[in-house]
């Protein structure tokens, strides 16, 4: 079949199931769900975005899906086989052979095999291996995923076996990206940067945030990303002080800062970058001295991501750096951030880095040292409201055996660069 990216190597998720079986004890079943489309209304649906664990271990981009895997016994892939009535409103999908040749695993079957070989797999199995996505903010747990309904099954049908989650295993493999994931993620950077370029092209006194944001998705669309990594954030005057705003739908002014977080989507790998732009061109003398002071936090950091390092050593050094900058800046005095130290909470009241990968915000602790292969992001900020001035600048990292690669370094960053990237 065809498909809106380039396909990935069978190759590379032979080698994540093997990983993954490697680190499993002798004997045992895991089994993986795929997702179904997000439904809206009557039968309508928001789309479909394929479970992250499952395409990372079969390349599947399809809804309904099942993986079981047995140490020592065999693999089996099952997909959804096409009815004459969904190909009439659907079009075909993935006949058994593009499922080989998709995933590498042999055995492909239909779905309605999938409990008769399972019922054969997990006899007389005392415990049996699901993957559940635990990192779902508690808002979500209504939502009944493809994992969620196979668990509920499972364990209406199983209620002897143990379910256990595999996620010690597999997060820390996905972790650490191989060179065809990080193809995937330049490819997504690369169209970001597109859509930035772009962006600033068409930014100007009088231009509405919902049409900065309709020219990025026109770039991203027309270089093969299907959808935006996440809902856009393009934030103008005092919205860029607003953390995930995503409205959009106010006026850009003259002399205010736009603040765009965003990020392309390719072969389900995703980037994720912030920039600030003048909507007149130009920075004001005070909103360029605050942009110096998070662009001086942002190298600072970023010469501090290396191995062994961790996310929550980067947040501590983080509120140091801002607290030195805001003093700077003359928004609190010296003596002032000494009493009450947490001030600075106010100015940077976020993260400044995650994991990046097939998800957004990907799998990882933010304990987790460091390791040659991760990708995380750099983001350190500082919001003063009542100046409406919000600067946040970020960057897409590599960590490497000598110290880390960004992956934006070819991005307009610096206050000269974001001037003539609008003015042009």
């Amino acid at each position: 079949m065809n498909a809106r990216y380039e396909r990935i190597s069978s190759d590379v998720f032979t080698l994540h199931r093997k990983q993954y079986l490697e680190q499993m004890p002798e004997g045992s079943v895991s089994v993986f769900a795929g997702n179904d489309p997000l439904p809206s209304n009557a039968d309508g649906t928001y789309g479909f975005i394929q479970n992250s664990t499952f395409f990372y271990l079969t390349g599947i981009d399809q809804e309904g899906g099942f993986l079981l895997l047995v140490k020592g016994g065999g693999e089996w892939l099952f997909v959804k086989e096409t009815s004459g009535l969904i190909r009439i409103w659907d079009g075909d999908k993935l006949s058994q052979d593009e499922a080989r040749a998709v995933s590498g695993i042999q055995q492909v079957h239909w779905l309605e095999e999938f409990w008769t070989i399972l019922d054969r797999e997990v006899k007389e199995k005392s415990e049996v291996y699901l993957h559940r996505d635990t990192t779902q903010l508690d808002r979500f747990r209504s939502f009944r995923s493809g994992e969620k309904w196979l668990a509920d099954r499972f364990q209406d049908k199983y209620p002897q076996i143990e379910m256990r989650n595999p996620e010690k295993v597999i997060h820390p493999l996905r972790l650490i990206k191989s060179e065809s994931e990080l193809a995937c993620m330049k490819k997504a950077i690369d169209i970001t940067h597109k859509g930035l370029v772009r962006a600033a092209r068409f930014l100007a006194p009088g231009k509405y945030e919902f049409e900065v944001e309709a020219e990025i998705a026109h770039e991203f669309t027309m270089n093969r990303s299907r959808f935006h990594a996440f809902l856009p954030i393009v934030a103008s005057g005092p919205n860029s002080c607003v953390l995930h705003y995503v409205d959009n739908n106010r006026r850009c002014e003259e002399g205010e800062l736009l603040l765009i977080d965003f990020g392309a989507e390719y072969g389900n790998y995703k980037a994720d970058m912030t920039r600030v732009l003048p909507v007149s061109g130009k920075f004001t003398d005070r909103q360029a001295e605050v942009y110096s002071s998070v662009l001086h936090i942002m190298k600072t950091l970023k010469a501090q991501m290396v191995i062994g390092n961790t996310v929550l050593n980067l947040k501590k050094e983080a509120l140091h750096l801002v607290g030195e900058e805001i003093v700077k800046l003359g928004l609190v005095s010296a003596a002032e951030l000494k009493n009450t130290p947490e001030i600075v909470n106010q100015y940077l009241p976020h993260g400044v880095s995650h994991s990046l990968g097939i998800d957004v915000h990907d799998v990882g602790d933010r304990s987790t040292p460091f390791a040659p292969g991760m990708v995380l992001t750099l983001e350190p900020g500082i919001y003063i409201r009542e100046e409406a001035i919000g600067i946040r600048l970020e960057n897409d990292i590599l960590i490497t055996e000598s110290g880390n690669t960004d992956l934006m370094a070819h991005v307009p960053l610096e206050i000269d660069e974001i001037e003539r990237a609008v003015r042009n």
